[in-house]
């Protein structure tokens, strides 16, 4: 008997290494889903992290099989996909899985603020944003609770995209670009990113970015 409980225990283990529950990941993201405070200028991604941040996210495909359910699932530059909730996949006890060692990765849902196609934010509007993911943390996760908006940070792949100015009345001034990971308390990636910090810009102002951004993600402090 102890043989065979040994086995059950590696084969669990060994398939947790191979896949995801899709039905774990659902139970994340419906979450926001169901959210009843305002979040209309937040959208919310599945992430896929690296634990080793040299690794590369180029090549990573991320898939959900089921009995009845085959997708791809694609990744942007920062490891986001947009996660379908399913019932047909929940039912089926569906799977979710990389091309790669499952044990090498993180998976977690990823709240940013939506980018704008003509890339002009109002200074206010982004203040909201930031205080609507925050509010949204705080109630998933009670650790928030004494966190406020710094500030937000625009992300890019290329440095000549990274075209992003702070403007308020006469003043205006590009915001400085450094090479850093796309969201906070993370080590993985080197992204090229513009800070927008609330305190030293007027409520009343504005930010105007060039391109669009690979995210849009609120700093807490």
């Amino acid at each position: 008997m102890p043989a065979v409980c040994l086995a059950v225990v590696s084969c669990a283990a060994q398939a947790q290494e191979e896949w995801v529950s899709y039905r774990d990941a659902y139970k994340q993201m419906v979450v926001f889903a169901k959210y009843g405070k305002p979040k209309n200028f937040l959208q919310i991604h599945y992430e896929v992290r690296p634990r080793d941040p040299s690794s590369s996210l180029e090549g990573l495909h991320l898939t959900l099989t089921g009995k009845n359910t085959q997708l791809n699932l694609p990744l942007d530059a920062t490891g986001r996909a947009v996660f379908p909730l399913l019932k047909a996949a929940y039912d089926d006890n569906a799977v979710l899985a990389l091309n790669r060692r499952m044990a090498g990765y993180r998976f977690a849902p990823r709240v940013t603020i939506i980018a704008r196609n003509d890339g002009i934010y109002e200074s206010a509007d982004l203040q909201a944003a930031c205080e609507q993911a925050l509010a949204y943390q705080r109630y998933i996760d009670a650790s928030y609770g004494s966190k406020k908006c710094g500030g937000v940070r625009f992300v890019f792949g290329n440095r000549a995209d990274a075209l992003v100015q702070a403007k308020y009345g006469p003043r205006e001034a590009p915001l400085p670009v450094v090479d850093g990971p796309a969201f906070d308390g993370e080590t993985l990636g080197t992204y090229r990113t513009a800070t927008y910090r609330f305190a030293d810009w007027s409520a009343q102002g504005q930010v105007v970015s060039q391109n669009t951004p690979l995210a849009i993600a609120p700093l807490f402090e």
